[in-house]
């Protein structure tokens, strides 16, 4: 933050409605400079103010296409970094809170994964018969450390198309960090659990012997989303007794229980676009954030369509609720007034390898 930018104490206090019409006026004084990026998590009182929304690889597509000099990212931290990665170096991505991030992202850094490739070393030539495949919900580093060994990037939307992008190079592929999305991506695939094992970063060689890492086709990271774990079997179980001709949609950070137990399964885009495609009448049960499934059933209140939250516990992604109207204006009107605050910057080369595996994934996305 720069010396002379407005402190943020000044809007703590501020009520959201004040917020609101300071937002409005903010961005309205920046024009076409900025826009305000929104991932489908973010809470509504900031998602309402958002000119691009999506899910992560969406947001990828779209930070790499747009032109505006400032990106003002409502999400978490390595969704501001994939978008200051593939935008211009004229651009500037703005994170209104930095202590936005993602609690699977950090169950993954560049020190344990290297230490997981100099243990692979001891058993194969990891370079020769591993793909690093990073989900996006990863550091720069992490993409990095997947450019520097001809990996590449994933995202919910496209997880088994890298897969098979990965296994017509090698034979095996390290998967991190969410456990799930690997397993589930593994399982569509044909693969057998005991050809997708758990590794294990706290435990010598991730706990496995060196036949399980001969046999493995995917070496799935223990990793998971905070949110969705909170899904278990019986909430399906209890609404299709209630329910018995609704239907249940899962994302596939849920658990492979969750997911097998679901009538679909796939990314926030996919969720929004399956229920949005359904006939009218409908009854859902969706296992997804908690504020994407409230906006939802809003939208397709209309339609005579009901959806319900999976758990009967509140399930958000808190970190992402970080952001809220006040660092919004905050961040907002230093722009206006010519003051940068919260730049997100990735350094070189880090920046320039984690590129690589992105445009990677966005070419094999097509």
């Amino acid at each position: 933050m720069q010396a002379n930018a407005i402190d943020f104490e000044n809007y703590e206090l501020l009520q959201d409605d004040v917020c609101a019409r300071r937002i409005v006026a903010a961005k309205q004084k920046l024009g076409k400079r900025a826009i305000i990026l929104a991932h489908h998590y973010q809470r509504a009182d900031v998602y309402c103010h958002a000119d691009l929304t999506g899910d992560s690889l969406k947001l990828s597509y779209l930070a790499a296409r747009t032109d505006t000099e400032f990106l003002v990212f409502c999400g978490v931290h390595f969704m501001a970094e994939v978008a200051d990665i593939l935008s211009s170096s004229e651009q500037t991505v703005i994170l209104p809170d930095l202590s936005a991030g993602c609690s699977m992202a950090d169950m993954a850094n560049l020190t344990k994964v290297e230490r997981v490739w100099r243990e692979l070393a001891e058993v194969l030539d990891p370079d020769e018969r591993v793909t690093p495949v990073t989900y996006i919900n990863s550091s720069a580093d992490l993409k990095a450390f997947c450019g520097q060994h001809d990996g590449i990037v994933c995202t919910s939307s496209n997880a088994v198309k890298i897969l098979q992008w990965a296994f017509s190079r090698r034979e095996k592929v390290l998967f991190f960090p969410d456990q799930h999305l690997g397993r589930w991506s593994g399982y569509k695939m044909g693969l057998s659990p005991d050809e997708m094992p758990v590794w294990d970063f706290d435990e010598p060689m991730g706990g496995l012997t060196p036949e399980q890492i001969e046999k493995a086709r995917i070496l799935l990271w223990k990793g998971h989303c905070s949110v969705h774990q909170m899904f278990q079997p019986q909430h399906i179980l209890r609404f299709r007794n209630q329910y018995p001709d609704g239907l249940v949609i899962s994302h596939p950070e849920c658990s492979f229980e969750v997911c097998k137990a679901s009538d679909y399964v796939g990314s926030t885009e996919y969720i929004i676009n399956t229920i949005r495609a359904a006939k009218s009448g409908t009854r859902w049960l969706v296992g997804t954030e908690l504020n994407l499934v409230g906006r939802i059933a809003e939208e397709f209140k209309a339609e005579g369509k009901i959806i319900q939250f999976m758990s009967p516990m509140v399930c958000m992604c808190s970190t992402m609720a970080r952001i809220d109207p006040q660092h919004l204006a905050w961040s907002l009107e230093n722009l206006a007034e010519g003051r940068v605050v919260n730049q997100i910057r990735v350094p070189e080369p880090q920046a320039s390898l984690a590129k690589l595996t992105l445009e990677k994934m966005l070419e094999v996305s097509k």
